[in-house]
Protein backbone atom coordinates (compact mmCIF):
# COMPACT_ATOMS: atom_id res chain seq x y z
CA UNK A 1 0.00 0.00 0.00
CA UNK A 2 3.07 2.45 0.90
CA UNK A 3 4.53 1.68 -2.55
CA UNK A 4 1.32 2.93 -4.14
CA UNK A 5 0.93 5.87 -2.25
CA UNK A 6 4.45 7.03 -3.03
CA UNK A 7 3.63 6.31 -6.60
CA UNK A 8 0.98 8.34 -6.69
CA UNK A 9 2.74 11.36 -5.05
CA UNK A 10 5.45 10.61 -7.77
CA UNK A 11 2.93 10.86 -10.31
CA UNK A 12 0.77 13.81 -9.18
CA UNK A 13 3.47 16.04 -7.58
CA UNK A 14 5.70 16.79 -10.94
CA UNK A 15 2.40 17.32 -12.80
CA UNK A 16 1.45 20.05 -10.51
CA UNK A 17 4.30 22.23 -11.38
CA UNK A 18 3.07 21.91 -14.78
CA UNK A 19 -0.25 22.86 -14.64
CA UNK A 20 0.11 25.82 -16.60
CA UNK A 21 -3.30 27.18 -17.75
CA UNK A 22 -5.28 24.94 -15.23
CA UNK A 23 -5.77 21.33 -14.45
CA UNK A 24 -7.00 20.55 -17.77
CA UNK A 25 -2.97 20.85 -19.17
CA UNK A 26 -1.79 18.14 -17.49
CA UNK A 27 -4.42 15.25 -18.42
CA UNK A 28 -3.20 13.81 -21.85
CA UNK A 29 -0.04 12.97 -19.54
CA UNK A 30 -1.82 12.14 -16.32
CA UNK A 31 -3.74 9.14 -18.92
CA UNK A 32 -0.49 8.09 -20.17
CA UNK A 33 1.08 7.77 -16.41
CA UNK A 34 -2.16 6.06 -15.20
CA UNK A 35 -2.98 4.07 -18.57
CA UNK A 36 0.36 2.99 -20.23
CA UNK A 37 3.27 3.24 -16.99
CA UNK A 38 1.47 2.28 -14.00
CA UNK A 39 -1.27 0.16 -15.65
CA UNK A 40 -3.71 1.60 -12.51
CA UNK A 41 -6.72 1.19 -15.03
CA UNK A 42 -7.79 1.34 -18.87
CA UNK A 43 -7.90 3.88 -21.03
CA UNK A 44 -11.89 3.40 -20.91
CA UNK A 45 -12.04 3.85 -17.22
CA UNK A 46 -9.54 7.26 -17.11
CA UNK A 47 -11.86 8.53 -19.77
CA UNK A 48 -15.06 7.56 -17.29
CA UNK A 49 -13.31 8.94 -14.32
CA UNK A 50 -12.93 12.23 -16.62
CA UNK A 51 -16.25 12.19 -17.44
CA UNK A 52 -17.40 11.92 -13.50
CA UNK A 53 -15.29 14.69 -12.24
CA UNK A 54 -16.31 17.12 -15.26
CA UNK A 55 -19.93 16.52 -14.11
CA UNK A 56 -18.84 16.61 -10.43
CA UNK A 57 -19.00 20.27 -8.82
CA UNK A 58 -15.20 21.79 -7.93
CA UNK A 59 -12.44 21.75 -10.44
CA UNK A 60 -11.70 19.43 -13.14
CA UNK A 61 -8.49 18.53 -11.18
CA UNK A 62 -10.51 16.53 -8.78
CA UNK A 63 -10.10 14.03 -11.15
CA UNK A 64 -6.78 13.07 -9.38
CA UNK A 65 -8.83 12.21 -6.03
CA UNK A 66 -11.23 9.83 -8.17
CA UNK A 67 -8.17 8.34 -9.44
CA UNK A 68 -6.36 7.86 -6.43
CA UNK A 69 -9.43 6.42 -4.88
CA UNK A 70 -9.39 3.54 -7.21
CA UNK A 71 -5.77 2.89 -6.67
CA UNK A 72 -5.34 3.02 -2.81
CA UNK A 73 -8.84 3.55 -1.63
CA UNK A 74 -9.31 7.24 0.81
CA UNK A 75 -5.31 7.26 2.02
CA UNK A 76 -4.67 7.34 -2.13
CA UNK A 77 -7.60 9.57 -2.80
CA UNK A 78 -5.65 11.81 -0.22
CA UNK A 79 -2.02 11.34 -1.94
CA UNK A 80 -3.19 12.30 -4.98
CA UNK A 81 -4.97 15.24 -4.39
CA UNK A 82 -1.75 16.67 -2.17
CA UNK A 83 0.19 15.93 -4.73
CA UNK A 84 -1.74 17.40 -7.29
CA UNK A 85 -2.53 20.76 -5.23
CA UNK A 86 0.43 21.07 -2.76
CA UNK A 87 3.18 22.02 -4.61
CA UNK A 88 1.38 24.19 -6.96
CA UNK A 89 0.27 25.51 -3.95
CA UNK A 90 3.49 26.58 -2.49
CA UNK A 91 4.67 27.64 -6.03
CA UNK A 92 1.77 30.39 -6.45
CA UNK A 93 2.49 31.62 -3.48
CA UNK A 94 6.22 32.37 -4.34
CA UNK A 95 4.89 33.28 -7.62
CA UNK A 96 2.20 36.01 -6.82
CA UNK A 97 4.80 37.51 -4.55
CA UNK A 98 6.77 38.26 -7.90
CA UNK A 99 4.13 39.32 -9.94
CA UNK A 100 2.77 41.52 -7.72
CA UNK A 101 6.37 43.19 -6.90
CA UNK A 102 7.51 43.20 -10.63
CA UNK A 103 4.36 44.10 -12.13
CA UNK A 104 4.36 45.72 -15.61
CA UNK A 105 7.68 44.00 -16.32
CA UNK A 106 8.82 43.68 -19.95
CA UNK A 107 9.99 40.16 -18.89
CA UNK A 108 7.05 39.39 -17.01
CA UNK A 109 5.01 40.70 -20.10
CA UNK A 110 7.13 37.91 -22.25
CA UNK A 111 6.95 35.16 -19.68
CA UNK A 112 2.79 35.48 -19.87
CA UNK A 113 2.73 35.75 -23.55
CA UNK A 114 5.38 32.57 -24.11
CA UNK A 115 3.15 30.45 -21.59
CA UNK A 116 -0.35 30.64 -23.56
CA UNK A 117 0.70 28.51 -26.53
CA UNK A 118 2.34 26.23 -24.28
CA UNK A 119 -1.11 25.66 -22.14
CA UNK A 120 -3.04 26.18 -25.50
CA UNK A 121 -0.70 23.09 -26.56
CA UNK A 122 -1.57 21.20 -23.56
CA UNK A 123 -5.25 21.53 -23.42
CA UNK A 124 -5.12 20.16 -27.26
CA UNK A 125 -2.98 17.31 -26.38
CA UNK A 126 -5.96 16.20 -23.50
CA UNK A 127 -8.21 16.65 -25.94
CA UNK A 128 -6.63 14.32 -28.48
CA UNK A 129 -5.78 11.68 -25.35
CA UNK A 130 -9.77 11.86 -24.34
CA UNK A 131 -11.41 11.86 -27.88
CA UNK A 132 -8.73 9.38 -28.75
CA UNK A 133 -9.96 6.65 -25.81
CA UNK A 134 -13.70 7.64 -25.88
CA UNK A 135 -16.10 4.45 -26.69
CA UNK A 136 -18.33 4.56 -28.86
CA UNK A 137 -16.30 4.97 -32.13
CA UNK A 138 -16.67 7.62 -34.69
CA UNK A 139 -20.09 8.91 -33.55
CA UNK A 140 -18.80 9.02 -29.88
CA UNK A 141 -16.20 11.21 -31.21
CA UNK A 142 -18.84 13.30 -33.10
CA UNK A 143 -21.13 13.66 -30.62
CA UNK A 144 -17.99 14.90 -28.21
CA UNK A 145 -16.99 17.61 -30.86
CA UNK A 146 -20.51 18.64 -31.83
CA UNK A 147 -21.35 19.14 -28.11
CA UNK A 148 -17.55 21.45 -27.61
CA UNK A 149 -18.45 23.70 -30.71
CA UNK A 150 -21.94 23.97 -29.25
CA UNK A 151 -21.19 24.89 -25.85
CA UNK A 152 -17.93 27.09 -27.05
CA UNK A 153 -20.58 29.41 -29.01
CA UNK A 154 -23.81 29.26 -28.09
CA UNK A 155 -25.76 29.45 -24.37
CA UNK A 156 -26.92 26.02 -24.48
CA UNK A 157 -26.45 24.16 -21.03
CA UNK A 158 -24.08 21.58 -21.33
CA UNK A 159 -26.35 18.90 -19.76
CA UNK A 160 -29.14 19.46 -22.59
CA UNK A 161 -26.22 18.36 -24.79
CA UNK A 162 -25.32 15.67 -22.24
CA UNK A 163 -29.29 14.33 -23.16
CA UNK A 164 -29.33 15.19 -26.25
CA UNK A 165 -26.14 13.54 -27.51
CA UNK A 166 -27.23 10.53 -25.45
CA UNK A 167 -30.63 10.67 -27.23
CA UNK A 168 -28.54 10.65 -31.05
CA UNK A 169 -26.58 7.89 -29.91
CA UNK A 170 -29.16 5.23 -28.49
CA UNK A 171 -31.36 6.47 -31.72
CA UNK A 172 -28.52 5.79 -34.35
CA UNK A 173 -27.22 2.86 -32.86
CA UNK A 174 -31.28 1.47 -32.74
CA UNK A 175 -31.42 2.63 -36.35
CA UNK A 176 -28.20 0.13 -36.73
CA UNK A 177 -25.72 2.79 -38.11
CA UNK A 178 -23.36 2.24 -34.49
Amino acid sequence: MNGRLLALLGVFAPLSIVTIGGGQTVIADMQRQVVDVHHWMTTAQFVNDFAIARMAPGPGSLLATLIGWQVAGFWGALAATLGLFGPTAFLMYGVAHLWKRHRGARWLTALESGLRPVAAGMIAAAVYVLLKGLDGGWLARAIAIVSTVLVMTTRIHALVLVVGGAAAFLALHAAGFV
